[in-house]
């Protein structure tokens, strides 16, 4: 099984990259963010042949009934900020039919993962920011329009790209942080880094038996 494991930043699977010697088993760092993450993906999955996708980073929780270093699984991912203003209000793309709640590879405006259920993980709802949020009013907006569990700056540009290709791909987020007015002292980057390695690994290893 060829298995293509993708991260934003080096620095979240630092310890994997050190650990991996197989040679079915390539790393794709994409730097920071959906567009950057889109091409690379892109230009990967275009000049090579993969049988799954692991999309594996840290995220922010929107509710404290996650822990911090909590590692979950992402079953479905949003773009909560394409669409347009009207004073106060957020009009999506889907409200304005420019696009259709299941249009493919939306499904009743999500991105959805079919193949989902990684053991002793949870499964969450995501969506995927430009900006990540740090007002007390914008983060009570994109919870009441979109209920997500957590956010990051990548996931749903995986799941686009990956739907779109038709190829199977897993999100694994850990949670470093709340989302919340920013407030990096009650942040634990080092305890979530540790924890999506270590499951990170076991995923890895698991797929390559169950091959």
């Amino acid at each position: 099984m060829r298995i293509l494991v993708v991260a934003s930043t080096m620095a979240e699977i630092d310890t994997f990259q050190a650990q991996n010697t197989e040679s079915e088993i390539d790393i794709l760092i994409t730097g920071v963010g959906m567009v950057a993450t889109t091409f690379r993906l892109t230009k990967v999955l275009s000049q090579n042949d993969y049988d799954i996708v692991v999309n594996a980073g840290i995220a922010g929780a929107f509710f404290k009934k996650f822990e911090i270093g909590e590692v979950v699984e992402v079953r479905s991912e949003q773009f909560p900020e394409i669409g347009v203003e009207d004073d106060n209000s957020f009009i999506s793309i889907f409200e304005l039919g420019l696009l259709g709640a299941n249009e493919y590879p939306f499904q009743k405006e999500k991105l959805t993962n079919p193949d989902t259920g990684i053991p002793n993980l949870k499964l969450v709802d995501g969506v995927t920011v430009n900006k990540v949020h740090g007002n007390n009013l914008s983060i009570q907006k994109v919870v009441d329009q979109f209920s997500p569990d957590v956010e990051s700056m990548e996931g749903a540009a995986v799941a686009f790209v990956c739907l779109q290709e038709n190829i199977k791909f897993i999100q694994i987020r850990a949670i470093s942080n709340y989302v919340e007015k920013r407030n990096k002292s009650a942040w634990n980057v080092p305890l979530a880094v540790r924890n999506l390695n270590i499951v990170l690994e076991k995923l890895v290893f698991k797929l390559r038996v169950d091959s």
